[in-house]
């Protein structure tokens, strides 16, 4: 058997859980939110004095954004693909820049006595 002076039945947390026991709530407001896959969200705010509410809330089914008109849902991002590096560097520089940039590299090294 168990120590005497342990609570039988009972964990931590359990018992009666009212608003005397946890204060009063607060009061709500609940906004809806609609994403272009058709979702609805509606979160919760606590209404007080000068409450903001958000234009978009991310949709937590898929992520995308959600606005409150439910006939005009906010378009989904574009999702640039990954560039890289060299794909940065054509963009600032054109093919004769970089042909003139390796010219004065492969010179500087031929100066240098590294390549013939």
């Amino acid at each position: 058997m168990a120590g005497g002076n342990a609570i039988r039945g009972s964990r931590v947390g359990a018992g009666p859980m009212g608003e005397a026991e946890r204060g009063e709530v607060a009061a709500r407001v609940f906004v809806s939110y609609f994403c272009s896959n058709n979702h609805e969200t509606r979160p919760s705010f606590a209404q007080e004095q000068g409450l903001v509410i958000p234009e978009l809330w991310d949709c937590p089914r898929c992520g995308l954004p959600a606005g409150q008109d439910q006939d005009n849902p906010p378009t989904a991002p574009k999702v640039e693909p990954y560039k890289t590096h060299l794909a940065y560097v054509k963009e600032r520089r054109s093919d004769a820049d970089g042909a003139q940039i390796l010219d004065e590299a492969l010179d500087s090294l031929r100066d240098r006595g590294l390549i013939k």
